[in-house]
């Protein structure tokens, strides 16, 4: 494997948002980290939170030529974002790789724009649920964890792209705690690909979406706090209170939680859920909203 061919692939990527942005409180208006290009045109693929409502972008190369570049679309579900260069970027497309084809051992590369990268293994190949009502059926985790995780490219043993960085976490092994990085695998991009292009969003009814930030506590669902003037704020839900159940289901663990609300309809349904708040149960019905009508949107070019 040729690194520092590979490295040249892979950008440093700066974004601008404004402070009346929707995510400007949680993800702040200046935000660092990385991208790979994937086309000889200049598209950068990167991870979705760094240009989610960007007005400016800049992508930086290795040898520190700074470029202007365009945030053309961000994917709420996968979690990726796309990026165009404005002007030549002059760098050369990184061979998409195939993710589900990628075992736990094997040996990998994670690079970041400024030129810094790890040697590691793939840990694990799970479920992953986030607490800002996101979940993939089968995240890819890898060690020992990069320090510049956001946007870096995972490489495999072929010097093909296989995942983009999302998350540093933590991982309890045989006692032990150790450092590892959360990677959304390169094949969900596939599918998406030509509609984030052309439309700046894929093609599929949007997922009801609460306003909650959640965690899993021993396999409860417990609500940290709300979003300001979101559906669930509206509806009366609280920091602490813990949901037991949707509908008529209960709920068992974060996941099940979101495709529960997920399964429920279109954004705008009203769902009926049941919360535990100061030992005692209460139902509250929250009607759900599109997360993407609070967001500023790229425009395309």
């Amino acid at each position: 494997m040729d690194i520092e061919k590979i490295l040249r692939s892979v950008v440093a990527v700066r974004a601008s948002i404004p402070e009346n942005a929707f995510t400007a409180n949680t993800l702040g208006t200046r935000r660092e980290g990385s991208g790979v290009v994937i086309r000889e045109n200049g598209l950068v693929l990167t991870i979705g939170y760094l240009i989610t409502e960007a007005d400016e972008v800049w992508l930086t190369r290795h040898d520190g030529s700074v470029v202007p570049a365009h945030p053309m679309a961000y994917d709420q579900e996968s979690g990726f974002g796309l990026v165009q260069a404005l002007a030549p970027l002059e760098l050369p497309a990184l061979e998409i790789g195939d993710s589900d084809k990628t075992t736990l051992g094997e040996p990998v590369v994670f690079a970041d724009g400024e030129g810094e990268y790890v040697r590691g293994n793939i840990v694990a190949k799970q479920e992953f649920a986030g607490y800002w009502e996101y979940l993939l059926d089968e995240a890819i985790f890898i060690a020992p964890a990069h320090p510049s995780w956001g946007g870096a490219a995972l490489i495999d043993a072929e010097a093909k792209l296989i995942g983009v960085g999302s998350l540093r976490l933590q991982m309890s092994k045989g006692g032990e705690i150790a450092d590892i990085n959360m990677v959304v695998p390169i094949n969900l991009v596939k599918p998406i690909l030509d509609d984030l292009l052309h439309q700046g969003q894929y093609n599929r009814q949007p997922r009801p979406w609460l306003g909650a930030f959640s965690a899993e506590s021993n396999g409860e669902v417990v609500v940290m706090s709300v979003t300001e003037n979101g559906p669930a704020a509206k509806a009366g839900l609280k920091s602490g209170d813990v949901i037991s159940e949707i509908r008529d289901g209960e709920v068992d663990g974060l996941a099940d939680f979101y495709r529960k609300i997920w399964d429920s309809g279109a954004p705008g349904t009203e769902i009926p859920m049941r919360v535990l708040r100061d030992g005692r149960e209460a139902w509250l019905r929250v009607k759900s909203a599109d997360r993407n009508d609070f967001l500023r949107k790229p425009q395309l070019q």
